[in-house]
């Protein structure tokens, strides 16, 4: 039922508003939002501008380096303000997207902390996006159920997981809201929408309002993310420094920049998480017009080839010098139902994983699952014992662009390489098109992040000289073409088989294709998705 709601001057709402919308979509609450976006939105532009220009320096040979204007900063003798007792813990981070079923199962996991995602795994249809911040609302107030058609009842246990939200991107905005006929920021949506409704009611129940930052690129946009942070609290009434927010170092240019985040955040902050999924996607894309760089299979690219390991330690040494929690990224494998050998394969990836981070000083870190959290803790105990965490642990390498930019290793490519990244592409576009962007492919949680690293190694094997088969073969626009159309044939079966519907999965092979084979690299590929999405 659609319902009619009274909007603030200038604003212009162009997707339906039910009853049950309308309580998230308040007079009030959308006037937060656009105070907000009137207040920072010629920055958030600006800032969009000027990575558009950076990538034609790189594009034209620059090698990034880190800023002589931020070294006072890098050599100064300061940490990030003291983080509340809800964030002292986070040996177990889930993450997932902003689904009933999903947000009662992630808080009911047992990790100490769950991250509710309206970004990398979430489709960002208007339904999901507005039922994703009922269904926060009800949840941080206790007050959320689930029954799927079978009839089985989901309800939260009385011990639940610590908050934390995922806004979207600063790339990303939000096309079923205008603000004097501009597109309104996701991130600014998403965040003001969750802060004004839930802040005060968060902190009275012993937590706070918590946020992820995802894909920045720069001090300057994470200064942006703080400048919000001091006007929303002011807005409301909160005290400065009630929001505490994780930043993502999941792109390359942010990594020369990581203890300068820290400092713009530093009242803010509750420290970095090694994104490696959209890391890879971001050294690919920022990298892509050199003809000396081309990766091998993206299975071959783990946390343990050096550019990825480098990335990582320097994470922990930037994070444990400011006195900030260093979280670890992600493995992308789950369990594995009726098949005890593969699934003990799987779990015995994801011990290896966390078994590395927590001895290389890590203080916790992600699983895409909820049957992976006791392991994942498991080896957290080990090396930390009863500490929250071990800032002690400080290391001593010097990391920098010798070592970042070490893009290895680039071999083997093979056809099933190439054959995997299309199917999973094909796949996951799909499905996100169908409305659900956190897709379980191959026995393994496939997100927007992994299906960028699918369709820019494509493109780059392409691009590249050095994009051959091990079996010689050039990696060619007419062999891409042709296995998109035997992979189409493939995805559709594996997607019937499981009774879900495939129409739009033909579209998603035309728009794979587009965006693999496109003379000009496509900087997201969900931009276009988005704007062909209903």
């Amino acid at each position: 039922m659609s319902s009619t709601i009274i909007l603030p001057p200038g604003i212009q709402i162009t997707a339906p508003v039910t009853d049950a919308f309308a309580k998230i979509l308040t007079p009030d609450a959308l006037a937060f939002v656009a105070k907000l976006h009137h207040t920072f939105e010629s920055r958030r532009q600006r800032l969009l501008a000027a990575r558009v220009q950076r990538q034609q320096r790189i594009d034209a040979g620059e090698i990034p380096d880190f800023l002589p204007e931020t070294r006072s900063i890098r050599e100064g003798d300061w940490k990030i303000s003291p983080l509340p007792q809800a964030l002292a813990r986070r040996r177990t981070e889930i993450t997932g997207p902003v689904e009933a079923k999903m947000i009662i199962n992630a808080f009911n996991s047992g990790a100490d902390s769950y991250m509710a995602d309206f970004e990398d795994s979430n489709s960002p249809q208007w339904e999901n996006q507005i039922q994703g911040q009922i269904n926060l609302y009800k949840a941080i107030r206790r007050e959320l159920t689930h029954t799927n058609e079978a009839g089985k009842n989901y309800k939260l246990n009385d011990t639940i997981a610590t908050l934390q939200i995922r806004p979207r991107g600063w790339h990303l905005d939000e096309k079923h809201v205008l603000i004097d006929g501009q597109r309104v920021s996701g991130g600014i949506f998403d965040f003001a929408l969750v802060f004004f409704h839930n802040a005060k009611e968060q902190i009275a129940r012993g937590a706070g309002p918590f946020y992820y930052l995802p894909k920045m690129e720069s001090r300057l946009e994470a200064r942006l993310w703080n400048d919000i942070f001091v006007m929303a609290q002011n807005e409301i009434g909160l005290p400065q420094g009630s929001i505490k927010a994780t930043v993502l170092i999941e792109t390359i240019l942010a990594t020369f920049e990581m203890e300068e985040i820290l400092y713009e955040l530093r009242e803010h902050s509750a420290g970095l998480n090694a994104g490696r999924w959209d890391y890879i996607f971001s050294c690919i894309k920022k990298f892509k017009r050199n003809t000396d760089f081309c990766l091998a299979n993206r299975s071959a690219i783990t946390m343990e080839v050096p550019f990825m390991r480098s990335y990582a330690l320097a994470l922990v040494k930037a994070c444990h010098k400011r006195g900030a929690p260093a979280i670890g990224g992600m493995s992308a494998l789950i369990p594995i139902k009726n098949d005890p050998v593969a699934n003990e394969k799987a779990l015995a990836g994801i011990r290896h994983d966390k078994t590395r981070d927590a001895h290389d000083g890590f203080d916790g870190g992600w699983v895409a699952h909820p049957g992976l959290v006791a392991i994942a803790a498991e080896e957290f105990q080990k090396v930390l014992g009863d500490r929250p965490n071990q800032w002690e642990k400080q290391r001593d390498e010097n990391f920098g662009a010798r070592d970042w930019l070490n893009f290895q290793p680039e071999q083997p490519i093979t056809e099933a390489g190439v054959r995997n990244n299309i199917n999973v592409g094909i796949h996951y576009l799909g499905s996100w098109l169908a409305g659900n962007g956190c897709v379980p492919i191959h026995n393994l949680m496939e997100d927007a992040a992994t299906a960028e690293i699918s369709r820019s190694q494509i493109w780059q094997w392409v691009a590249s000289p050095k994009g051959k088969l091990d079996d010689g073969r050039k990696v060619s626009a007419d062999m891409v073409r042709h296995l998109i159309a035997e992979e189409l044939i493939n995805v559709k079966a594996s997607v019937s088989q499981s009774g879900d519907k495939t129409e739009t999965y033909d579209q998603a092979a035309r728009i794979f294709e587009e965006m693999s084979l496109a003379d000009n690299y496509p900087e997201f590929l969900t931009l276009p998705l988005y704007e062909a999405m209903h």
